[in-house]
This record gives structure tokens, C-alpha cells and sequence, in this order.
């Protein structure tokens, strides 16, 4: 890579359910004079794509815990609590606080859910930007988790569709010709964060385009869930 872009999207508008999403971003790039362009990764907010798709609950707007119920329905198991915070393990098995369910940037009285299935999510919106607009693009779901040990949040990637969400680099040679036994890149993740950079936490900018990413990266196998979740066989921690 010799330069990598990264472009927010701005004027996208007001998501629903139902809404044509990968429309919304391919004209509001357009009208920007940053067209999606072949080899492109889009990134999309979680809370975009749960709009979209009906991932939404109501909750009581006067209670500030009504939510905590949704919480533990979508948990597959509590792993910590401390005062009215939940760390939790998604039935994605997303480990991350409340299970995801977020309250911010949503109208008054209704909670955002993760998406049922984040990849799909993803492989679908890259095959409405390739079948609908002409452009072969990658696509990322991204959100925002905190990370243990470590103060403040990033964006991580729930959902992938066109990119090699881990790059292993395993048998590899370091910069001095030592082999690397262990290296594995996700590059997912660094993409979502990158994006989080141009699209904020309160800005209204729901996407954005990253330009320049090495083609290698580029392939139609793998996810989030099947390449990036660690299985619990292989955690030191559960």
C-alpha cells in the first residue's frame, strides 16, 4: 500500500426499516464527488444496518434500566456485572457490555439489537453495491466495543463480506528474516477503525469509504463469526 483513503459519507439520510441502505450510501457518495469506486471497503455502522433490518425493541424512555431486560435476552451467558453494567456473551459470541444493545443514536423509546447475522448483513449490501450499482466493494459492519484491560472504545467489525477478515502471516519473514510463529492480522477490525476516525460517535455520518487497501486482501471467504471469534477451545479466559 502506498496511500490509503479513508472518506466519510455525509448526507445519507434518516435510516428505516426496510430502507435501502447500499442506495442511500452509493448516491450520498455520489452527490459528494467521492463515487464508490472497484476495490473500495465500505464501512457501516451496526446501528444503520439494525435500523434497516427491524433490529429494534422498545423500551420505556422514563426508566433508564428498561432495557436491562433485552440485555439479558439477547445474552447467551452474563459473565460480569457491576452496578448497572452487564459484560455479556452474545449468542454471536460477541463478548462486550449490555450484549450490544445500544440506546445512542436511536429515537427516544427504542433500543438497537446486533444484527441477527452480521455477515449476511454484509454479504448482502456488498451484493446490492455489485448487482444494483456496478461497483465491487468489500463491505465491514462495524461497532463499538471496549476492549478488556485497555481504557476507552474502538471500533471492532461484527459482520465482513470481501475482505480476508484475519490475514495470517504465520511462516512469514519479519523485516530482519525471522519467521513469524504467531502474527495473525485482523484486518477487519483495522478497517472498521480506521473509519471510526473520519465517521465519529455523534456526527451523523454513517459509513464510510476506505480507498487503497492492498487487492490481496480482497476474497469472498470468511466472517466475523467463523474467522475472527475466538472459540472457546482456544480462550485462556473462559
Amino acid at each position: 500500500m502506498s496511500r490509503l483513503e479513508i472518506i466519510p459519507v455525509h448526507g445519507v439520510g434518516e435510516v428505516e426499516r426496510r430502507s435501502d441502505v447500499a442506495a442511500m450510501i452509493a448516491e450520498a457518495a455520489a452527490a459528494q464527488d467521492t463515487p464508490l469506486r472497484d476495490g473500495d471497503a465500505v464501512v457501516v455502522t451496526q446501528k444503520v444496518v439494525s435500523k434497516a433490518e427491524g433490529a429494534m425493541v422498545q423500551v420505556d424512555p422514563a426508566d433508564p434500566l428498561s432495557h436491562k431486560p433485552v440485555v439479558e435476552a439477547e445474552s447467551r451467558r452474563i459473565l460480569r456485572r457491576r452496578g448497572e453494567l452487564i459484560i455479556s456473551e452474545t449468542r454471536h459470541g460477541f463478548v462486550c457490555a449490555n450484549a450490544g444493545i445500544d440506546l445512542s443514536n436511536v429515537d427516544r423509546g427504542w433500543a438497537a439489537l446486533l444484527p441477527d447475522d452480521p455477515d449476511r448483513s454484509a454479504r448482502r449490501l456488498r451484493d446490492q453495491f455489485r448487482g444494483r450499482h456496478g461497483v465491487n466493494v468489500a463491505v465491514v459492519v462495524s461497532d463499538t466495543f471496549g476492549r478488556p484491560w485497555r481504557r476507552g472504545v474502538t471500533d471492532v467489525a461484527i459482520g465482513s463480506a470481501g475482505l480476508v477478515p484475519v490475514l495470517d502471516l504465520r511462516g512469514t519473514t519479519d523485516a530482519y528474516g525471522r519467521e513469524l510463529m504467531v502474527t495473525e492480522v485482523c484486518v477487519v477490525d483495522e478497517v472498521a477503525a480506521a473509519a471510526e476516525l473520519v465517521m465519529g460517535k455523534a456526527l451523523g455520518v454513517p459509513a464510510a469509504i476506505v480507498r487503497g487497501l492492498d487487492p490481496a486482501w480482497f476474497s469472498d471467504r470468511g466472517g466475523v463469526l467463523t474467522d475472527v471469534v475466538r472459540a472457546p477451545a482456544d480462550d485462556l479466559f473462559r
